[in-house]
């Protein structure tokens, strides 16, 4: 991209979603990381090899300096799922979990060492109230007190750009004081709509539809946990009548419950396919998908949504 006016480092770069975001904003990738072997390999079918590497924690001294450091960093110990799962068996969360809860600290070691001009930062909405709001607080000294940056901060749900419930935290920073605001991000006037996302049911390969036992566990389960009180359950839409589905997750490929598309004639309800999952994520009809189904459904999961990156970028590299 020779024509580029902004350069950028994308860590926990996953399938791309930064990237795709910030190319259209005229940034070059300079550096890339995911750990990920078979995220690593969606990336390289659309974007390929050049400057891609593997885990940080292993490739930080290759990193060069950039205008923008970007980082979706691994949102499980903070999510609440995660601590959930966490500490129903026993393990540790959040920066105590030390396979991949004290990543944040990759990333100041980055910052420290690269000095960005901006940096942009994604994670789970709960990441702000983990342990009772003592996680975030300590991040934000440590990248406003120790690393000397001026941050913002914002929860924003995708669903002002996709039909979809997304909500997760945003931080940006600058190394100088800048007039950036959130509350400047252009939103569209036309969102994506559920309908242009969903195939029509007759087009898509019967594999998808559930079969009768999973079905029947979906809706025992929902039932036993409606009548504890404790809300969990399945979640299903009509591509001709809903505008909006619940948060595409990491455990999609379990059993597609928190997203299951209607179907008519007595059929039982059908899992999204992944294409159907890129685009609720925001990538474009082009985006090659060169992993197994189970794979993409993590790997779409785990991404950020493409339009939201677009949004806030569009706005940061004002200030840069």
């Amino acid at each position: 991209m020779a024509n580029s006016n902004h350069t950028f480092v994308d860590l926990f770069s996953g399938i791309g979603g930064f990237r795709l975001a910030l190319e259209g904003h005229g940034f070059e990738c300079l550096f890339s990381s995911e750990i990920d072997k078979f995220a690593r390999e969606t990336y390289i079918a659309n974007f390929g090899a050049k400057n891609l590497f593997g885990d940080i924690r292993e490739s930080k001294s290759f990193i060069p300096r950039a205008d923008l450091l970007t980082a979706g960093f691994p949102c499980q110990p903070f999510s609440l799922a995660g601590v959930s799962k966490r500490n129903s068996l026993r393990r540790a969360h959040g920066f105590d979990d030390k396979e991949s809860g004290n990543l944040f600290f990759e990333i100041e070691s980055v910052i420290r060492a690269t000095r960005p001009k901006a940096f942009l930062l994604e994670n789970v909405r709960n990441l702000k109230s983990h342990d009772k709001g003592k996680t975030f607080s300590y991040m934000m000294k440590v990248l406003e007190e120790d690393l000397g940056y001026f941050v913002h901060h914002q929860i924003i749900d995708a669903a002002y750009f996709l039909p979809q419930h997304r909500e997760r935290i945003f931080i940006v920073g600058f190394k100088k004081k800048t007039k950036f605001s959130f509350d400047n991000l252009c939103f569209p006037k036309k969102p994506k709509t559920l309908k242009s996302v969903l195939f029509p049911n007759s087009d898509v390969e019967s594999k998808y539809t559930l079969s009768d036992d999973l079905w029947e566990y979906l809706k025992r389960y929902s039932e036993k946990h409606r009548r504890a009180g404790n809300g969990f359950g399945f979640g299903i839409v009509d591509r001709d009548r809903d505008l909006i589905t619940r948060t595409l997750s990491a455990r999609y490929h379990k059993d597609g419950s928190e997203i299951l598309v209607r179907q008519r004639g007595g059929m039982n309800p059908r899992r999204l396919t992944p294409k159907e999952c890129s685009s609720l994520m925001g990538f474009p009809k082009g985006f090659k998908i060169p992993v197994s189904d189970t794979q993409a459904y993590k790997q779409f999961g785990n991404s950020v949504a493409v339009p939201v990156i677009s949004a806030i970028v569009c706005e940061l590299k004002k200030y840069l």
